[in-house]
């Protein structure tokens, strides 16, 4: 690929290109996924509107807050208040299941098929939808998981407990389905000082195992889904496809760049791209590809529908 990209759009139909996504599918050896944050907003989990001002009401009120990823990164004056937020953030952005069964969609393609995932998603919707976690390689990091904050130690820790006792102490019940309940009295703001997580190690504070600088845990787990995710590129040298669901510019080292260059290595090779008026790929694979510029999901169940 040559220093410069360049890209192209398809000018075919949505028809057409489904009808080639699905001839793709039944030729295809093997499928590499490659997720973005389209494909969970596809499903239904967005940062704005119903779901943020229904949980988040209080702190909308109290702070301005116009979406709930801005607000992850407001400078809280109280540690009790930073995790009283944060804790909402998690709940509802990794342990309830999003509205819309996209990832369930996908699943029901690729489940009689060899194929791996990789994803910059953190919200663990790929394992809820019943995919295989040993074919998973979370790359950002993992909503579910704490890790020393300095960090002393390269490991991870599950947060589900910890995360439901600080929403608990705020006033929330949580149903059988996992839904998070909302009283009928004011919720509280801030949790306990003893629930805020410690490391084990060094008794720093814990933050979340989410990639945004240097001091990102990269644990056992990752290690083990990297060392996964690369076997599986190199027994597959032939009839590849390489999804693309939802991926767009901010990180495109992480997928789209990758895909581009191993779909271009390899003439048997097809690359696949889903994105919501962002669908691309570059010339040297233009005959190659298939770019559909549509919602993920309404793709998903035309594709389901078809076969």
């Amino acid at each position: 690929m040559s220093t410069r990209i360049s890209i192209v759009r398809s000018t075919k139909s949505f028809s057409e290109s489904v009808e080639e996504l699905k001839t793709a599918l039944q030729e295809c050896d093997a499928v590499v996924i490659g997720a973005g944050a389209g494909l969970s907003t596809s499903a239904g989990f967005i940062y704005t509107g119903e779901r943020f001002e229904k949980y988040f009401s209080d702190f909308i009120t109290k702070y301005g807050f116009q979406d709930m990823y801005s607000g992850g990164f407001y400078p809280f004056e109280k540690r009790e208040e930073f995790w009283a937020y944060w804790s909402r953030y998690i709940y509802v952005n990794r342990y309830m299941d999003p509205p819309k069964d996209v990832y369930e969609k996908l699943y029901e393609l690729v489940k009689g098929r060899d194929y791996f995932v990789i994803t910059t998603n953190v919200d663990h919707c790929f394992q809820k939808a019943g995919f295989d976690r040993k074919r998973l390689f979370y790359t950002q990091g993992d909503y579910g998981l704490f890790q020393c904050s300095r960090p002393c130690h390269r490991k991870t820790y599950d947060n589900k407990e910890s995360v439901v006792k600080m929403l608990m102490s705020q006033g929330f019940t949580i149903g059988e389905d996992g839904e998070l309940i909302i009283p009928d009295t004011p919720l509280k703001m801030t949790v306990p000082s003893e629930l805020i997580p410690v490391c084990p190690v060094c008794k720093e504070e814990m933050t979340m195992n989410l990639r945004s600088d240097d001091r990102f845990v990269e644990d056992e787990g990752w290690h083990e889904a990297t060392e996964r995710y690369s076997l599986f590129l190199n027994r597959h040298q032939g009839r590849i496809l390489y999804l693309e669901l939802g991926v767009g510019f901010n990180t495109p080292g992480i997928i789209k760049f990758p895909f581009w260059r191993m779909s271009e290595r390899n003439p048997k090779a097809k690359y696949v791209c889903l994105n919501y008026d962002q669908a691309c790929t570059i010339p040297e694979i233009e005959d190659r590809s298939i770019c559909i510029n549509a919602d993920a999901g309404a793709v998903l169940a035309e594709l389901l529908t078809s076969l």
